[in-house]
């Protein structure tokens, strides 16, 4: 009977330590995910024109695009060509002269984009963690970058264009071609970026007007 006692007491107390130890784990799991810890594969369930790809969501390993070559040789999916096209010939049209800064990046790119950045912040003066967090705000992480997907483009005002005056262009119609300013300065929060004007994404036609008139950003609008 004393055995049978020291048994029960015994199996109670290692099953109070797993419980203790789930709920240490639980919790752990809590924290990486509230911090951007835990990284889940995008997919492409609502599209591959709404695939959302940011700090939490990663591109998928087998992911391939079929890239098109631009003028100044900068690179897009070609799936996005002929909108990204018709957007640049109107802007054109209305006295804009613009190019793509930035287009089809692949992951190592974007890893040496990010090296150059945080060491950008070392010379000045910021310790490798700092520099790191600020880097974030700017460039994203190898594998949750926008332009790994070749969906993304950056673009400048080139001449006599005003820069401003062109992104207000671009915010005001990019949307009829399938475009949305990607990081808005009113959803830093949501984002996770800092603003970018310069920043446009495809999403398709449907989507960014949808988004344009009830002002959301692509997180809000898939979520």
């Amino acid at each position: 009977m004393r055995n049978r006692r020291k048994r029960a007491a015994g199996g109670k107390r290692k099953g109070k330590r797993l419980l203790l130890m789930a709920v240490i784990i639980l919790l752990a799991a809590g924290m990486m995910a509230f911090k951007g810890g835990i990284s889940r594969t995008a997919d492409e369930s609502l599209g591959w024109n709404l695939m959302l790809v940011n700090s939490r969501y990663r591109i998928p390993d087998d992911y391939s695009v079929e890239l098109i070559r631009l003028s100044n040789g900068e690179q897009v999916d070609s799936r996005i060509y002929p909108d990204l096209q018709e957007m640049f010939d109107d802007a054109r049209g209305a006295g804009y002269s613009l190019f793509v800064r930035a287009g089809y990046r692949s992951e190592e790119d974007q890893e040496n984009l990010m090296e150059d950045k945080i060491e950008a912040y070392r010379q000045e003066g910021y310790s490798q963690r700092e520099a790191e967090r600020e880097a974030e705000k700017w460039v994203a992480k190898p594998g949750t970058s926008e332009h790994e997907l070749g969906l993304a483009v950056d673009i400048n005002a080139e001449g006599q264009t005003d820069g401003n005056r062109l992104y207000q262009w671009l915010a005001d119609h990019s949307w009829k071609y399938g475009f949305i300013l990607r990081y808005p300065a009113e959803k830093e929060e949501i984002t996770g970026i800092d603003y970018e004007p310069w920043h446009f994404r495809y999403v398709g036609k449907q989507a960014a007007k949808e988004m344009y008139e009830q002002d959301l950003c692509l997180e809000e609008y898939v979520q």
